[in-house]
């Protein structure tokens, strides 16, 4: 067997391999005394099937199969010997109808080779790392529903200043039929309470939605519609009253820290101020990192610059999947996915410049911590080891948990090598100034 490779340009190559008959013919020959042994042809007892006629029946697809295994064998073995970094899946070549009866083949195969580059995490423009504090602000009002949603409930027969409305609302041509609880200090205007002061269970209120809220957001929740729909709505939608309550606010004593975190964990109106400013600040965490890991990733989509072989991926997925693809329809997906797989490369060479590895520990590591947040948010806060390590070799066994967890533990070795190496800056800011500079009105 002999493979040869020739370089078309930096991006594409082909791969030549030529087979002659002592590389398959012992292999073709065990495979065909096998067959004499049990083949059942009418006229001859099993075993005793001359070798010609076994040979003239089963030969030809007995050869095709092999030379096909050993092909694909010898070429794998090729490309990871030579260290050969290729794009996608080596691609036959067209070529005229093979000639079985000949002893010796050719064979071509397209390669669509990885670009060299390199990545530099140091930009000249700093990213933003978010520090999300909680303000007194947030503090407060998560104080505030929480006192009220321990507090003591009072039905009432009319609506008043401060009720608590439980109703829905509907509009049939947009389908809108959405049951909620709201209160009258959330609507935008003063005419829109004065329609439900004095209203009783029951009773049907019309309202305009342009205009009816502050924000487009709490129209979106209100009616539950998508957040596109939400803006500038301008539909007539009625509320029919289903139940109106006043809501005494808890005092903010020992009984309700109690409730709220265990026995004497919290034991003042300040300790639960900072408990709640702690808590917060934690899930904050998660967002300003994610934010970041978003923020470099575009970054060094946008300025690791390489081509790739964009002609022979194009190809390449004409075939790849189940079913195949015309050309026009492979280039528009190629298109679409050409910026995911140029992050997958830029990855890759991360991963390999730093020395960022993924093991079965890490991974393991990371699926019992998983499982670990789960069980405290039900109130097991000190599961034993084996119990950790029982439910992780369960969730492990399925390998897309598997593949998930991976990638979790890929973007947090990654989000710790941009916080050591990437040109970052830290900005401090309160959750609501957060989302209005990251999000603007699409919070």
């Amino acid at each position: 067997m002999n493979i040869t490779r020739e370089n078309i340009d930096a991006l594409n190559a082909v791969v030549k391999v030529d087979i002659v008959k002592e590389d398959y013919n012992d292999k073709v020959e065990k495979i065909l005394v096998d067959y004499k042994k049990t083949a059942n042809i009418p006229g001859f007892r099993k075993g005793h099937v001359p070798m010609g006629m076994v040979k003239k029946q089963y030969g030809k697809a007995v050869l095709v199969d092999e030379v096909n295994k050993l092909l694909q064998d010898a070429l794998n073995k090729y490309l990871t010997e030579e260290k050969i970094d290729v794009l996608g899946q080596p691609l036959p070549k067209q070529q005229d109808e093979i000639n079985w009866d000949s002893d010796s083949f050719s064979f071509e195969f397209e390669l669509g080779l990885a670009p060299e580059f390199s990545v530099d995490l140091n930009s000249k423009k700093a990213i933003t790392h978010y520090n999300i504090v909680a303000d007194d602000k947030m503090i407060d009002e998560q104080i505030e529903r929480i006192q009220n949603q321990y507090g003591k409930i009072t039905s009432e027969t009319e609506v008043k200043k401060d009720s608590e409305i439980t109703g829905t609302f509907k509009n049939e041509d947009k389908e809108i039929d959405n049951t909620v609880t709201i209160t009258l200090d959330k609507f935008k205007g003063k005419a829109t309470e004065k329609k439900f002061i004095g209203a009783k269970p029951g009773d049907v209120i019309t309202l305009k939605t342009k205009g009816l809220y502050e924000d487009d957001h709490e129209l979106m929740n209100a009616l539950k519609i998508q957040h596109d729909d939400a803006h500038g709505l301008d539909i007539e939608v009625t509320f029919t009253i289903n139940e109106v309550n006043s809501r005494e606010a808890a005092d903010l004593d020992q009984e309700l820290f109690d409730k709220l975190f265990g026995k004497d964990v919290v034991k003042s109106a300040s300790e639960l101020k900072a408990k709640i400013k702690e808590d917060a600040e934690k899930q904050f965490v998660q967002q300003s990192d994610q934010k970041l890991l978003n923020d470099v990733t575009e970054h060094l989509v946008d300025n690791t610059k390489f081509d790739l072989p964009a002609e022979f991926l194009t190809k390449w997925m004409q075939v790849a999947g189940e079913k195949e693809m015309d050309e026009a329809t492979a280039k528009e997906e190629y298109e679409k996915s050409e910026k995911s797989l140029r992050y997958q490369l830029i990855e890759g060479k991360l991963m390999q410049d730093n020395d960022l590895k993924v093991d079965f520990e890490d991974v393991k590591t990371n699926a019992k911590n998983m499982i670990k947040m789960q069980m405290a948010q039900f109130g097991q806060l000190n599961p034993s080891e084996k119990e950790l390590d029982d439910i992780a070799a369960r969730v492990l066994g399925n390998q897309d948990e598997v593949r998930r967890i991976s990638e979790q533990v890929v973007s947090q070795k990654l989000l710790d090598l941009y916080k050591e190496k990437a040109n970052i800056k830290a900005k401090e800011m309160s959750y609501d100034a957060f989302v209005k500079e990251v999000y603007g009105d699409k919070a």
